[in-house]
């Protein structure tokens, strides 16, 4: 029996197997069909096709949480129907969420007193939190300017080259103007120094990243706190910090408790973190955390009443899941300080592992550091015959989803493959990898044909050897050819404005 009426191209149609069972006919792409379909044709239809899809556990390109316990699932399913922003009728998540915001808080600490409430928020992820501690920053620094008379319609924020797109983003939509400090080969994240000489009258802070995106790195937010500390004496301003720790937020405070980052240091106004990376929830959710209610304007904030008391809400969305946000109360009060510190360092060991196994190999030199984000970014020692990027699109064929890319200016020159290390990455699987990647650099070192000169091309076995010591010659244009590929292909690479940070 035919249910739907569909285009004939099979490039524009949709065809499951087994849902032929229902449907004869391929269903349109772009197009809703005329009549309806069995919910069990539907569904199979849609799971066939995301078969395709890269598996997520083996998705080592994202710092994404991808495993949650079973029991937390089902909390997550039950509330999957709620919409977040109905606070009258969802007193509870509301309240779970304020919860959410003192733990971080105190996690950070903030200076709060005893019965003190922490001032922050939960957002979809740390792009929108970003955007809402810009806008603060924004707002606060336009105020005090108008206060002594003086222009406010140029302001900027100073951050490294390293930064993740969302910096640009903000920069973009809300009309600052983002400086950046540009990286250098070997030095791979915002130089405090020469952050803190570009910082001017119109700065409205530094922005500085806890957990580099490209190389997993800690920036000196301290040494950035006391150059701008001295700064802001000799010329009277008062510029501040925020803290990006989208990926290290929920990893300093375990691994690194002596490292000063946070609000203990009197410049950080606000900072910013994932939940949905080592918070250890799956993506939809982000925290920003204000020191104080004076480094929130209030203008800013919106003021709900719902069961005789004041319900303040500084988002950018309206309507959103509440199941994130339940999911996020479960990892803080399920794992607590001691589970969390064992996650952190389970991931560390097994970095290790990871790195130990391609160090080994002699074919990488690592790049990561081993205090930072678990995370192993290594790059070739010689690029003779093949590079990062065929690497990358190799391991593929083994199912690991390992990203390779070039640097931001000035070090985009150096192209780096990176392996974020989550919870769900065992030391079983990191020792797999080692063997798949060492596999796939034997595989490209015996490809069929290689340059030997400018002229000729030599025909290796899989030994290695010549093949019957066979030598064809090319013609000199095809030579020059395949020159002017890789010659575009690295223009393509190179001449891009920039290279943000992926996550």
């Amino acid at each position: 029996m035919v249910l739907s009426k569909t285009a004939s191209e099979t490039d524009v149609s949709v065809h499951s197997t087994f849902a032929s069972r229902y449907v004869r006919t391929s269903l349109p792409r772009f197009k809703m069909a005329e009549e309806s379909i069995p919910k069990e044709a539907a569904y199979q239809i849609i799971h066939d096709e995301l078969m395709l899809d890269g598996n997520p556990r083996l998705n080592l390109a994202s710092f994404v949480t991808t495993w949650m316990e079973p029991e937390c699932d089902k909390l997550i399913m039950a509330a999957i129907n709620k919409n977040y922003v109905d606070m009258d009728e969802y007193p509870v998540t509301t309240e779970l969420q304020n919860r959410c915001v003192n733990m971080i808080a105190h996690l950070f600490n903030a200076p709060l007193e005893e019965s003190e409430t922490a001032v922050g928020v939960g957002t979809v992820g740390s792009s929108e939190a970003i955007m809402l501690a810009g806008l603060a920053f924004k707002r606060r620094w336009q105020n005090r300017r108008k206060l002594e008379g003086k222009p406010y319609d140029n302001p900027n924020i100073v951050t490294g080259a390293n930064v993740q797109v969302c910096w640009e983003k903000f920069a973009r939509y809300f009309e600052v103007e983002l400086k950046e400090v540009k990286l250098r080969d070997g030095y791979y994240v915002m130089d405090p120094e020469k952050a803190v000489e570009m910082v001017d009258e119109n700065t409205i802070c530094v922005a500085a990243i806890l957990g580099s995106t490209l190389n997993g790195e800690f920036e000196d937010v301290k040494l950035l706190n006391d150059l701008l500390v001295e700064k802001n004496k000799e010329t009277g301003w008062d510029t501040p910090i925020h803290v990006d720790a989208a990926s290290g937020g929920f990893i300093a405070p375990f691994l690194y408790p002596e490292l000063e980052w946070d609000f203990r240091l009197p410049l950080v106004k606000s900072i910013n973190v994932s939940g949905h990376k080592y918070g250890l929830v799956y993506a939809g959710i982000g925290w920003v955390i204000w020191r104080s209610k004076e480094d929130l304007p209030e203008e800013l904030i919106f003021h709900i009443n719902y069961l005789g008391a004041d319900q303040p809400t500084f988002t950018l969305n309206f309507s959103k899941g509440s199941s994130q946000v339940i999911a996020q109360y479960y990892q803080l009060i399920r794992l607590g300080y001691e589970g969390y510190k064992m996650v952190m360092e389970n991931c560390n060991d097994n970095m290790a592992v990871l790195k130990e196994g391609l160090e080994k190999t002699g074919r990488f030199e690592i790049i990561s550091k081993d205090i930072g984000v678990p995370l192993v970014a290594f790059t070739l020692k010689d690029h003779t015959h093949f590079n990062e990027f065929q690497i990358s699109d190799m391991l593929r064929r083994y199912g690991w989803i390992v990203p390779a890319y070039t640097m931001p200016p000035d070090a985009q020159h150096v192209t780096v493959l990176r392996v974020v290390i989550r919870e769900d990455f065992s030391r079983t699987l990191a020792e797999r990898l080692v063997i798949d990647v060492t596999k796939v650099v034997h595989e490209l070192d015996l490809l069929p044909a290689r340059v030997i000169s400018t002229n000729t091309i030599m025909v290796t076995g899989e030994a290695g050897e010549e093949n019957d010591e066979k030598v064809l010659f090319a013609k000199k244009s095809e030579i020059e050819t395949q020159r002017e590929i890789t010659k575009a292909w690295k223009k393509f690479v190179m001449d891009r404005k920039k290279m943000n940070g992926v996550c």
